[in-house]
């Protein structure tokens, strides 16, 4: 070793006596200042904006120096200086003639490129030093900084880099021109990026020609997650360059047959393939994540979920349909990709067994009709062509006989879809038409958890003209409980939906909840007698009404100690007619869950488009808290017929208007039976429509499935948010950033410059 760090040394010195490596260095330390600042301003203004600038102030580390910082930049810039650095460890030698001497030395070839790549190590650790320098910084300008994602980060890079040294000494031992050193390098580095994407399609191949990509390696690092998986593959990169870079010398101190030579290439080479392929095993991986939230990790809820799995397999089976709108996210190629999003309930849960079932069938969407796009042609034409496309075998395919002998996917719309078995039951898990495309934590927890409970039944009564669960117009309510492609819908929140009509059938005991939506005529005796019998028992349900329908709810909630007032409310806006109508949560209903506590923190509001008034008083046991209330600046009751297309609507006592604070919405609870009964009374039906989900700047949908998860004690929707972050506010002033930009952009950039130029000048006088 000490013979090692003494050529480390001396290659050091060699550096630091040409301008290069002080050159670099000054580029580096500007480079890190001017992205430090820059995200360091855009973070400054929207703190100073406040309001809901505020809301973006989260995670701070990241944005400052992580995934989203300085890190990030550097990590992608890297790669631009380690090559000018490692050009010359070896051709410089060879150009000069002094290898000879090296050989002749009393040193192995080992040792020299020990030696030189010891040197290229320490040289790193000075560009890590210099990022320490700016994390430092930020652990005093963030409030409450990660400090573990900080020294994941700075790790990262560092393995990067040494990966980058490593990859340079090998190609500088190709060649006597630097210059060719050099370019060679970045080729690799550059070959080493893309290898990722090559024979994908290929099984046990995809796996080798992935492992060997650098691409994103030291980005789970800097995200805050350190796996075994990464650790390895940077040593066995370094190992690899290392060995080649031997070989190499070693044939040129002595003669060597090209095969002999090619051979030892080809045995390093496959080695650690062999060994790349048992580290990236999931079984075999070990994980850590560095982050103060554990964002890299399963949240709680989602842990508890998978260890209730226990060791019984879970099979994960995709449908990929050809012709589907989303088959290029679930092509072979994907499949990497594909492991990587399960990778954190692998990780957990190592017997998770994903399997790909390839297919061609027409889609079923909304907007999809190939026949028209492919007028007189068949289906296993129009399949041929997509084969042809994406460059596929069709023979590979199932056709759409044979897929419907397995499974039906007709209801799923034959598109790209999970099936999730375990003991004998199965569930589905969607792909969602949203920019998020995949299902996240939420909706695969709800999909495991399906597995092993008694789903919760929403009942949706029928009969009397309710708002129809399955129709898509816009007042009804699919998008709510069966849309498919909708994620906040409740089929994909762990939900199971019926319909019911009373007039000959029974309410079944074990429905966790009853909706009755928007009834346009009376209630028949027998119908109403049995929604009172089943309130009476201390069954749940959502009642909501409309303006105007007060004589058909009213006799049926009257028994509640509620009524829906006579008019309806009215809102002044500049943006929206005056039956539109925003009301804002309570804080007891903030209270309900940790959601509707962020959409009252936000002051998001909930769209009624027309909705009456609530009264109440308490009767039964029943304990009674307004969820949603009016502002009563802007809003009030007008009596009489409301007429939209009418200049304006102003507010008159004299008509019998009432300006106050009204509750649009109401939670009852009493206990009864040995369980707490839970009612919800609403003055509107349309907040849980189809067009009112989709409202933009309105709580809509976030509300609604809170709701429903209340009905169910917390068991869904599955709760997978975590704690807010404590990094969330710069410790810093304009005044402070403008004194860092002199520090950082100037004085420090500038002292290395001048130090540089003495050191420099001061060994050419010698």
């Amino acid at each position: 070793m000490k013979v090692i760090f003494r050529l480390a040394k001396l290659e050091l010195g060699l550096l630091f006596y040409s301008p290069i490596a002080w050159f670099l260095s000054v580029v580096f330390i500007f480079q890190c200042g001017l992205v430090y600042t820059s995200v360091l301003q855009d973070i400054l203004t929207n703190q100073n904006l406040g309001g809901a600038y505020l809301q973006s102030l989260h995670f701070l580390t990241s944005k400052v120096l992580g995934s989203f910082g300085m890190f990030a930049y550097m990590s992608s810039k890297i790669y631009l200086y380690l090559p000018l650095l490692t050009m010359g460890l070896i051709s410089r030698e060879v150009s000069t003639g002094t290898i000879k001497l090296l050989f002749s030395s009393p040193v192995t070839v080992s040792q020299i490129i020990l030696g030189k790549f010891m040197a290229m190590v320490f040289y790193n650790l000075l560009l890590i030093f210099i990022l320490l320098f700016f994390c430092i910084f930020g652990v005093v300008n963030i409030q409450s900084a990660d400090i573990g994602l900080i020294f994941s980060g700075l790790l990262g890079i560092f393995l990067l880099s040494c990966t980058y040294a490593a990859i340079g000494l090998f190609m500088s031992c190709l060649t006597s021109y630097q210059v060719v050193a050099a370019l060679s390098t970045l080729v690799v580095f550059g070959a080493l990026s893309y290898i990722g994407t090559v024979w994908q399609g290929v099984d046990f191949v995809r796996d080798l020609t992935y492992f060997l990509s650098i691409s994103g390696r030291s980005d789970y690092m800097i995200f805050g997650l350190i796996t075994s998986k990464d650790l390895l593959y940077f040593l066995i990169i370094i190992c690899v360059f290392l060995s080649f870079s031997i070989v190499k010398l070693q044939t040129e101190r002595a003669s060597t047959s090209k095969v002999f030579v090619y051979g030892q290439y080809l045995l390093i080479f496959f080695f650690a393939l062999f060994l790349g392929y048992i580290s990236s095993l999931s079984s075999l991986t070990i994980e850590y994540d560095s982050t103060a939230n554990k964002t890299q990790t399963l949240t709680v809820n989602t842990q508890k979920i998978v260890k209730e799995l226990g060791d019984e397999p879970v099979e994960v089976v995709s449908y990929i349909n050809l012709l589907d709108q989303h088959y290029y996210l679930g092509e072979p190629e994907e499949r990497n990709t594909d492991l990587v999003r399960w990778g954190p309930y692998l990780r957990f849960k190592p017997n998770i067994k994903l399997t790909y079932v390839y297919y061609y069938d027409e889609p079923m969407g909304k907007y999809v009709n190939l026949f028209a796009q492919y007028p007189g042609k068949s289906l296993k034409q129009i399949a041929q062509n997509y084969a042809d496309s994406y460059k596929v075998d069709l023979n590979d395919y199932k056709t759409p006989e044979e897929i419907k002998k397995i499974i039906d996917l007709r209801p799923e719309q034959n598109r790209y879809v999970m099936q999730l078995r375990y003991k004998g039951r199965s569930t589905f898990l969607r792909l969602y038409d949203d920019p998020e495309v995949f299902p996240s934590e939420t909706e695969i927890s709800a999909a495991l958890k399906r597995l092993m409970v008694k789903l919760p039944k929403i009942a949706f009564l029928t009969g009397e003209f309710e708002r129809n669960k399955n129709k898509s117009d816009d007042r009804d309510y699919s998008s709510l409980t069966s849309s498919i492609t909708f994620r906040y819908s409740l089929v994909n929140q762990g939900f199971d939906t019926d319909t019911i009509s009373l007039k000959n059938n029974e309410i079944p005991r074990d429905i966790t909840t009853l909706v009755i939506a928007d009834p346009r005529v009376d209630f028949d005796p027998v119908v109403k007698r049995k929604i009172q019998q089943y309130i009476n028992d201390g069954g749940n349900i959502l009642i909501a009404g409309e303006p105007g329908k007060q004589t058909v709810i009213n006799p049926l909630i009257e028994q509640l100690g509620v009524q829906m007032t006579d008019g309806i409310l009215v809102e002044k806006s500049k943006n929206f007619p005056p039956n539109m109508v925003r009301p804002f949560l309570t804080g007891s209903a903030a209270a309900l869950s940790k959601i509707l506590g962020q959409i009252y923190k936000d002051s998001i509001g909930v769209s009624t488009p027309g909705v009456a008034g609530l009264s109440f008083h308490k009767v039964g046991g029943f304990a009674i808290i307004p969820l949603l209330v009016t502002n009563p600046k802007v809003s009030w009751n007008k009596k009489g017929k409301l007429i939209l297309d009418s200049a304006t609507v102003n507010y008159s006592p004299s008509d019998g208007d009432e300006k106050k604070s009204f509750p649009v919405a109401l939670a009852l609870t009493r206990k009864i039976n040995g369980k707490q009964q839970r009612i919800i009374i609403s003055g509107d039906a349309d907040f849980l429509s189809n067009i009112e989900l989709g409202r933009g700047q309105a709580a809509n949908f976030r509300f609604g499935t809170q709701l429903f998860g209340w009905f169910t004690y917390g068991q869904f929707p599955i709760d997978t948010s975590r704690p807010d972050s404590k990094d969330n506010r710069l410790n810093l002033t304009s005044k402070g950033l403008a004194e860092l930009k002199i520090l950082f952009l100037g004085i420090v950039p500038g002292f290395v410059l001048i130090f540089s130029a003495i050191v420099l000048i001061r060994r050419k006088r010698k």
